[in-house]
């Protein structure tokens, strides 16, 4: 499903975490792992008037080892920072005709708190690529043997949905599908219950469309639910009692977090969860 991964790093802890998890996933996938590094202007090219490596090149260093443990095929890459660093990586991703980046970020509340500033975040909003994301303590199980896609029939959800049924499909997991109704932005009222049932029959349709495309891709194992609560709570409430290996979630390619599926549902599941999210773009055109 995967021939070429690609982890960008800068030697950080949460870096370090997603070559981890690219290994592994190069591994289980038996793909190319390519590792990169975007040097900032101030940084000296090794070997240049007898300068030592710098840190990011000890940083691909570090995960090409690795990822010669696993006996992973790797090629390492230092960029020299000509733009934006979100840039340079989704260019380098274009260039090798990447299928997957591995990002790492921080659990915390704010942008700021990303990996390499907002990079994740802007890589997550621009990239036409899947990205997945990672913390320093996210449990990996490359086997995916559960595999959780939310939706809420948008073309949005739809085009994370066609992807999971792809990782279902090519790994033999079950794929797991809910839809959350958000009780809390139904205001009180004679008509609370008639919008509420409303709203669970358009998720049950939704859970519908897709279970037939997942059956008509040679999914069987598939589980369903429609929930109640706050989209991005009750994501990764499911997700941990369930024991899913990985969510798979829609973003917009647009600016704002507002423009993300379900609000910035993406962006809060992406900061909280604790198996990794991998995050699909709207198709063109949807």
């Amino acid at each position: 499903m995967y021939d070429r991964l690609l982890v960008p790093t800068d030697g950080s802890t949460v870096a370090d975490a997603a070559g981890e998890t690219a290994v592994a996933l190069a591994r289980r996938f038996d793909a190319e792992l390519h590792v990169l590094h975007v040097r900032e202007p101030t940084e000296r090219p090794v070997g240049a008037g007898g300068a030592p490596p710098t840190d990011g090149d000890e940083a691909t260093a570090t995960v090409a080892e690795m990822a010669a443990d696993a006996g992973v095929e790797t090629r390492t890459a230092t960029h020299q920072k000509r733009e934006t660093v979100h840039q340079a990586i989704l260019q380098y991703a274009t260039d090798h005709e990447i299928d997957l980046i591995a990002m790492g970020t921080h659990g915390r509340t704010g942008l700021d708190r990303f990996v390499l500033g907002s990079v994740a975040e802007l890589t997550l909003r621009q990239s036409s690529i899947p990205v997945m994301t990672v913390h320093e303590d996210t449990v990996v199980d490359p086997a995916f043997d559960d595999v959780l896609v939310p939706t809420d029939g948008s073309s949005c959800a739809a085009a994370a949905a066609d992807h999971a049924i792809d990782l279902a499909r090519s790994t033999g997991a079950t794929l797991h599908v809910i839809n959350v109704v958000d009780s809390g932005a139904v205001w009180g009222g004679a008509n609370v219950a008639m919008v509420l049932d409303a709203l669970e029959e358009i998720g049950e349709q939704a859970l519908d469309d897709v279970r037939t495309r997942a059956k008509a891709a040679d999914v069987t194992a598939i589980e369903g639910a429609v929930l109640s609560g706050i989209p991005y709570r009750a994501i990764a409430e499911y997700a941990e009692e369930s024991d899913v290996d990985c969510v798979v979630m829609g973003t917009h390619g647009r600016t704002g977090l507002d423009r993300y599926l379900l609000g910035s549902v993406t962006e809060r599941v992406v900061r909280l969860s604790d198996v990794p999210v991998l995050s699909i773009r709207e198709r063109e055109g949807d």
